[in-house]
């Protein structure tokens, strides 16, 4: 049986990279988004701070366009990581989804440490000692018990928001519930753990280490002292595996919301990526009922968009 764990463990890995995977390929394949072509644009570089862009320029189709990644990640790397749009418009929700979100980052730190030091352990033993060793085991214990801590604080709060606040309880899905307690729990066992069986931080470590060291040996220790570490383990497994099967793969879709919708104003010219996309997307036919659209499902939408309106 303490085999059964690891296997957990490789299944759930498994399940996440091919799930997010499969949702990457997903949403890249889908058909054009309808751009919002709002400013600013972070990729504008200068001009984003007073909204401009390139169409200011005289001639802009027969200039290069500039475009600034580092305009960008100073954009994505701080709404990212304290949801600075959810901060300004709605702070009540910040401040349990902004503990939430940043435990999360905080146990996929720890667990990434783990598997780093793991590693070294295992290939270059001489590394791990001195202060060396002492730095990596308190990172990992600080990312690790604080990202617990903050991930069951705040997902009690939103759970506590989403059953409380009348706008919110009357669209909570049965799965909204469920995936909030789905963490309070796997983080709780988590950190129960560490409170009553793993004080000195030494036992999931070395799961960790049995993990990427293909090394699926036996725990120490015995009762409680076995049975904690070992649910938790397979609980946390689960709860990768099944992140990604979820509407929680907006990690995920939160790339395409920017660069493919919100973010995207590259030109449609003549000869260019876009212009096969669109024109494709033009000759599909219409059929939205709305009045205003007529919609038969014969005429296609570049007919309807260039047709003359009549009262």
């Amino acid at each position: 049986m303490h085999v059964f764990p690891y296997v957990v463990a490789y299944v759930g890995i498994a399940v996440f990279a091919i799930a997010v995977l499969a949702r990457f390929r997903m949403w890249s394949r889908m058909p054009l988004h309808l751009r919002w072509e709002l400013y600013p644009v972070a990729h504008e570089g200068k001009r984003a701070h007073y909204g401009g862009s390139y169409l200011e320029e005289s001639d802009w189709w027969k200039k290069p366009r500039e475009m600034s990644l580092l305009a960008e990640l100073k954009a994505m790397i701080p709404e990212i990581v304290f949801l600075v749009a959810l901060r300004e418009h709605n702070p009540r929700l910040w401040t349990r989804s902004f503990p939430f979100h940043f435990g999360l980052y905080l146990v996929a730190a720890c667990t990434v440490l783990m598997m780093g030091t793991g590693l070294l352990a295992a290939l270059a033993p001489s590394i791990m000692v001195g202060h060396v060793a002492s730095l990596l085991r308190y990172a990992m214990l600080f990312s690790g018990v604080g990202g617990l801590v903050l991930g069951i604080l705040g997902a009690i709060g939103l759970l506590h928001r989403r059953l409380s606040t009348p706008e919110l309880r009357n669209f909570a899905a049965p799965a909204d519930i469920f995936n909030l307690l789905f963490f309070v729990v796997t983080f709780g066992l988590a950190f129960a753990t560490f409170l009553f069986v793993d004080r000195d931080f030494a036992v999931v470590p070395l799961f960790v280490q049995n993990l990427v060291t293909f090394n699926p040996v036996a725990l120490p220790g015995s009762g409680m002292s076995a049975f904690l570490p070992t649910i938790s383990a397979i609980l946390m497994a689960t709860l990768v595996a099944y992140i990604p099967l979820t509407h929680m793969s907006h990690f995920v879709g939160k790339y395409f919301a920017y660069h493919a919708i919100r973010w995207n104003d590259a030109p449609n010219l003549r000869g260019s990526k876009e212009e096969g996309p669109i024109g494709e997307l033009l000759s599909r036919p219409v059929t939205w009922s709305a009045p205003h659209i007529r919609g038969d499902g014969k005429r296609t939408w570049a007919e309807a968009a260039t047709e003359k309106m009549t009262k």
